[in-house]
């Protein structure tokens, strides 16, 4: 009778530490938007950078009309914004601050269009919802990214004279273009 009651025992302790364990293991976060971004593309450095933003000069043409420049210039917004977090992740804030200014242009761009569209009479709550979407995960990425970057860094070439890059300032405003459409 004594061997049962410790396999049991053994399995209450089991159950009991897996329950600890998944509780514990699960992060609850209630702000996140659904809007996935893209893996991070060429990286600024890397051979095929320079072919990359040739591509992207002639996909400019390839979208047209209101719709395709909303999408077109969404998808560059969400590329530079990865690029920008993962150069931030590896401290190379010239670049990721260049990025980022980059995403900021793209993503300024998005809202005339759709008010174009809906001057032509379009039906734009769609892509009004995925505007939506999209500025909340840059929020998102962007308030992350604002927990591990330095207030300000100082770049100095080899050169030149050395350039203070406000970069808290930089992520602020990135993040205050996108609460205008949230």
């Amino acid at each position: 009778m004594g061997i049962p009651f410790k396999k049991f025992k053994m399995r209450r302790y089991f159950f009991v530490f897996f329950v600890i364990f998944f509780l514990t293991s699960t992060k609850i976060t209630f702000a996140q938007s659904s809007y996935v971004l893209p893996y991070p593309s060429a990286m600024p450095g890397s051979i095929s950078y320079k072919s990359h933003i040739l591509s992207e000069e002639l996909q400019k043409y390839w979208y047209f009309g209101n719709f395709g420049q909303f999408y077109y210039n969404l998808k560059q917004s969400d590329k530079y914004l990865v690029e920008a977090k993962t150069l931030f992740e590896y401290k190379q804030y010239l670049l990721g601050y260049n990025a980022l200014l980059k995403s900021n242009e793209y993503f300024i761009k998005i809202n005339p269009f759709l008010i174009k569209a809906k001057i032509e009479g379009k039906d734009i709550s769609e892509k009004s919802k995925i505007l939506d979407m999209a500025s909340q995960k840059h929020v998102e990425i962007l308030v992350q990214i604002e927990k591990n970057t330095p207030i300000e860094f100082v770049w100095t070439p080899e050169k030149s004279s050395a350039t203070k890059l406000l970069l808290r300032k930089s992520i602020d405003d990135s993040i205050s273009v996108r609460q205008k459409n949230i």
